[in-house]
């Protein structure tokens, strides 16, 4: 399965420092009156950008946070948001890091940082550090609540349908890619969990729920053994048959087959004595 690394937050600041410089222009130009409050406005983010920079966090979100205010209604109140989600989401912050980048979306739909604040979005819920417990319990990404990949993968498909020629787009593909794959793969390990307590019938619905919902993924192979291994304990052999045959078809040089033909054998011995 596809592993990726969360990459570094790709920041808009040139489109913003722009914005920045030109205010400052602007403002010591056309109206004295707002020289104050533009340098403050100035002072303010390059020094919120030293904080976050030092991997000072805490200190930067207030800053960010009091630039918002101050900067409303600019481009420049956009940055200082979506910059104060990103350090919340590197603060461990996830819930509140969300929240931002919701009511970012809710009240600038149209902004030039939209896609970023989707793509924010899908990193937060796609969340692979699965910190020291996942670790020291050798889990996967297939093997955990599945809720926050399926809106991480809502997050990036937005992303590349509304943007598909946002800088974030190639990235979203391959985490959607990624998040597929977990999700079925996540379905095979319910089905797997099911059959190995005897409860085939939840086996078999679950690991037909792969070859519905999913297209081929790698997942599909282990589902259709466990198909056809469900219905063979449950003595529906035209099911366990079809099964069989679907995956001889789509992969022929599959090890599943081999121990299919063993554990059938097994079980066909069985069905001869009595």
């Amino acid at each position: 399965m596809l592993k990726l690394r969360l990459p570094a937050a790709r920041f808009l600041c040139s489109l913003f420092a722009t914005v920045v410089l030109a205010a400052s222009v602007t403002g010591c130009a056309s109206d004295p009156k707002n020289k104050p409050e533009t340098k403050n406005v100035a002072k303010l983010y390059e020094e919120a950008r030293e904080e976050q920079a030092a991997g000072a966090y805490e200190r930067a979100i207030k800053l960010y946070e009091q630039l918002e205010g101050l900067a409303a209604g600019t481009l420049l109140a956009q940055q200082a948001q979506l910059e104060r989600a990103y350090l919340l989401y590197r603060s461990a912050e996830p819930a509140q890091a969300l929240a931002v980048t919701e009511r970012f979306l809710k009240f600038h739909p149209t902004s030039p940082a939209a896609d970023y604040a989707y793509y924010l979005q899908g990193l937060i819920n796609f969340n692979d550090d699965l910190g020291l417990l996942g670790s020291l319990a050798k889990q996967d990404m297939s093997e955990r609540d599945q809720r926050a990949a399926r809106e991480a993968y809502d997050n990036f498909v937005q992303l590349v349908d509304r943007f598909p020629d946002s800088k974030y787009a190639p990235d979203a593909r391959q985490r959607i890619n990624y998040i597929v794959n977990a999700l079925s793969a996540y379905e095979v390990h319910v089905a797997r969990y099911y059959y190995t307590r005897g409860a085939y019938v939840a086996s078999a619905n679950r690991a037909q729920s792969v070859l519905q919902d999913f297209r081929a993924v790698p997942a599909s192979e282990e589902a259709l053994y466990l198909m056809a291994a469900s219905y063979d304990r449950l003595g529906m052999t035209q099911l366990r048959d079809d099964a069989v045959r679907v995956l001889r078809t789509n992969f022929p040089k599959s090890a599943w087959l081999d121990r299919i033909g063993a554990d059938f054998q097994v079980e066909k011995r069985w069905w001869t004595l009595w």
